[in-house]
């Protein structure tokens, strides 16, 4: 299954993939910055930097700089990585940055339970630029 995370709010996209692959399916995630998270821009933004700054580098807590890793750490969340099962639910998530070239001619899949236009309000930032903020190289 290859999901198009574009315009996806990450939490619910991040659970509906968990699910899958639990069940055995093997899911590919494209466009991972442009998924969304929700809420106030200045407040999220402020959150990921007093979580980057918080801590010593070498004892962490690492947080992912890339839209791809950070949007896979998320399914993690999601898992129970520390058993067996979850490991290999958590092998079968793969995310890309962009859509590569082995996924360009075959068809995406969105989650409308997922979908920003559900949202009430327009609060909302992209995973790019939270990765931007971070340090990342997009």
């Amino acid at each position: 299954m290859i999901i198009d995370a574009t315009d996806l709010i990450l939490g619910r996209m991040a659970s509906f993939a968990a699910k899958k692959a639990l069940l055995g399916e093997k899911i590919d995630i494209v466009n991972c910055e442009n998924a969304v998270i929700t809420g106030s821009k200045r407040f999220i933004l402020s959150k990921y930097q007093q979580k980057r700054k918080r801590g010593v580098p070498l004892k962490g807590p690492y947080i992912p700089r890339m839209p791809d890793r950070f949007v896979r750490r998320s399914v993690r969340g999601m898992l129970n990585h520390k058993k067996a099962r979850g490991r290999d639910a958590f092998k079968r998530v793969m995310c890309h940055i962009g859509v590569p070239e082995k996924f360009k001619d075959k068809k995406t899949e969105t989650i409308k339970q997922a979908n920003v236009e559900k949202l009430p309000n327009l609060n909302f930032v992209k995973v790019g630029e939270i990765c931007r903020l971070l340090g990342a190289k997009i």
